[in-house]
């Protein structure tokens, strides 16, 4: 039973003698407490009998002050705008909350499907217009992501490597950039850590229920975020193929069968049913040339995003311009050269690469310890399950045409996962095998690289560099002395150098994580920052967002003095008014959705508004000349405002539009 050239794993030990080498004891009826019930179930700080007494009350700490972290300043959050507009059109009626509609009169949509913003869109109508109650939803699901992704590790692998993971999540700079504004991708990552969970459940127990359970959250993600949910999918499906015990295969088929069925008509629901409904009760479907939610998601959000023809289908105008960034997505995205190198340095490295080195060995170390196992083992199923999410992902950014740095947050879990698993069987490995020299040399090796990758992502002149150099340094160096002292004493006379090596190799490991993490709080940063970037942006961002902010009492004046049935003022792109209809909550008529490329508006429908009085003030970009129909059209028919608007977009030329205008326009046509 010895280290017999240096081997990982334990052939000769049986597989429950190797379990029962956990950080926590194995809970038997005999060692189980006998005095730790609860009195009360509103004692949630108690750890449950089958858990050391630590693991909750550390959990709860951990989430704590994840929370604390995403709310910290909640209320001088800087939103994204688009998203905001619409949160608060949606607020405002049923009809544009279901249907997830742009603009108060529900004539366009968004660019993709509603479902997380149903949650800030209910939050908003029950705690009113206020910047924290757009962020609350995404500061509750990221908490609530720490809580579940804890559960799906412990499920394997005892309550040490869940907290690891949960603190390996907290720490992560993306995850705190995306908990702090109004994305949604952290309702995304949310239920798709907790298909992780029932996946992880369902390939140990070989139950059909919690599979099902699996490809409901997926289906409910599809809602959230379209197809990133489904990228998932084969990893939940291979991990419980190859481990579900006590079934044939041709029942692990079956089962998976049903779980895929269940997946798709959870994702294709909503859309079903709006492509059911007819266009005139709905809002145009912004992101589709033909009005299809279907041609929006498979798409506008699919196929575009990674051969970077957006739009260029027929029923759409071509853009009036080419600018260097794209608006993909209902937010800026910049163009990036394709591969996977491309997070692991740079402002996309600073996201979300602290902890790739010792994830990747984490799930190489799985597998190889494990290879032996039976078909059963779990184990090697969750290294599966959060190895292939991670590396799917991955590559479908990899070769994604644009990005947005928050995107790469659906990597943290799995990630955060794959630490605290590999670390645990590594102590497992050690324990039992306390002569091997492989699992310290394996561990020191990973410590110095992935330190070594976490200082290169710290730019020399940010300000905390000689702080964040030095902890590192030190943490680092009482690990490899750690480290040391075991391999001298062979077998370890104590326990004590090897938990010391472990506990400050994995703070080493997490601390260049955590400085980044502290310092885009302390900055107030949100899902478009990355850490450590210049202090200049992040001020001119900030004093952007103040600007905005103080301009909404006047913007609202203004815009009571406007009936409620006329457009207050009509532009060509949802962007250029998302800021109006937040600030507001009242109609600024976009005619060609946020891309301006969309018939959101029909030019027919257009004239008949102009008719009716409900268009009066119209935008119109001049230079280069708008390509939309409607705008065309005012152009020839409608009278230049005394005084030119201009826009950051393009220049502008407002424009008074009469009825008298539509009226002799539709009878000179007629003769």
């Amino acid at each position: 039973m010895g280290d017999v050239g240096g081997r990982l794993e334990l052939d000769t030990r049986p597989e429950q003698e190797e379990l029962a080498g956990a950080v926590e004891p194995p809970t038997t009826e005999a060692s189980r407490p006998q005095h730790r019930p609860r009195t009360s179930r509103l004692q949630f700080w108690r750890s449950p009998d089958d858990q050391p007494r630590w693991a909750r009350p550390a959990l709860l700490a951990v989430a704590a002050l994840a929370a604390l972290a995403y709310a910290w300043g909640m209320n001088g959050d800087m939103l994204e705008t688009f998203y905001g507009g619409a949160v608060r059109s949606m607020s405002q009626n049923w009809h544009n909350f279901f249907f997830g509609a742009f603009d108060p009169w529900g004539t366009v949509s968004i660019d993709k499907l509603p479902g997380a913003f149903w949650v800030q869109a209910l939050s908003v109508r029950v705690f009113g217009f206020h910047v924290w109650a757009f962020v609350l939803p995404q500061v509750i699901e990221g908490t609530l992501t720490v809580l579940v992704l804890y559960r799906a590790v412990r499920r394997v692998a005892g309550a040490g490597a869940g907290l690891l993971a949960a603190v390996a999540l907290a720490v992560t700079p993306v995850t705190i950039l995306l908990n702090r504004g109004n994305i949604s991708d952290s309702l995304l990552i949310l239920l798709l850590v907790l298909a992780a969970d029932a996946a992880t459940n369902a390939f140990m127990s070989a139950r059909l229920r919690p599979l099902v359970l699996a490809g409901v959250w997926v289906g409910l993600a599809f809602q959230a975020k379209m197809l990133q949910a489904w990228l998932v999918l084969p990893a939940i499906y291979i991990a419980y193929l190859m481990a579900a015990p006590a079934l044939s295969l041709a029942r692990r088929y079956g089962h998976i069968a049903v779980s895929v069925a269940v997946a798709l008509a959870v994702s294709l629901s909503w859309m079903t049913v709006v492509a059911l409904v007819p266009a005139h009760d709905r809002p145009y479907v912004d992101g589709s040339c033909n009005n299809s939610v279907f041609s929006q998601v498979f798409l506008y959000n699919g196929a575009d995003r990674l051969n970077g023809k957006v739009l260029e289908q027929p029923g759409c105008t071509t853009p009036a311009a080419t600018t260097g960034a794209s608006t993909v997505g209902g937010a800026p995205t910049v163009a990036l050269n394709k591969g996977p190198a491309r997070y692991l340095a740079g402002a996309l490295g600073r996201d979300v690469a602290w902890l790739f080195i010792p994830a990747m060995v984490g799930l190489v170390g799985i597998l190889i310890a494990r290879r032996r196992r039976p078909r059963t083992d779990p184990w090697r199923a969750a290294a599966v399950l959060w190895g292939f999410w991670m590396i799917l992902t991955w590559a479908f950014f990899a070769d994604s045409k644009f990005l947005n740095a928050y995107y790469l947050a659906a990597l943290a879990p799995p990630m955060a996962a794959l630490c605290g698993l590999g670390l645990v069987l590594g102590w497992r490995i050690w324990r039992a095998n306390p002569e091997s020299r492989v699992v310290p040399a394996v561990f020191g090796v990973t410590v110095l690289g992935g330190v070594a990758e976490a200082l290169s992502l710290i730019p020399r002149n940010a300000g905390v560099w000689p702080w964040v150099l030095a902890t590192t340094i030190v943490l680092t160096v009482l690990a490899t002395a750690s480290l040391a002292v075991c391999l001298l004493r062979t077998p370890p006379t104590s326990k004590w150098p090897v938990r010391a090596a472990l506990g400050l190799g994995a703070a080493a490991l997490l601390v260049g994580a955590t400085w980044a993490s502290g310092t885009a709080v302390a900055d107030r940063m949100g899902p478009f920052d990355s850490p450590y970037q210049s202090q200049a942006l992040t001020a001119s961002e900030q004093a952007g967002w103040q600007h905005d902010v103080a301009t909404w009492p006047a913007l609202a004046a203004r815009a009571a003095t406007v009936p409620m049935g006329r457009s207050i003022e009509t532009v060509e792109t949802s962007a250029q008014v998302s800021h109006e209809v937040l600030a507001t909550g009242h109609e600024y008529l976009p005619v060609g959705g946020f891309s301006g490329q969309v018939p959101s508006t029909p030019l027919s429908q257009f004239v008949k508004d102009v008719q009716e009085g409900r268009i009066n003030d119209v935008l119109v970009g001049v230079r280069p000349p708008t390509r939309n129909p409607d705008l065309r059209w005012v152009l020839n028919h409608c009278n230049p405002a005394p005084v030119a608007a201009t826009s950051s977009r393009a220049p502008l030329v407002s424009y008074i539009c009469v009825p008298s205008d539509a009226a002799a326009a539709v009878t000179a046509s007629s003769n």
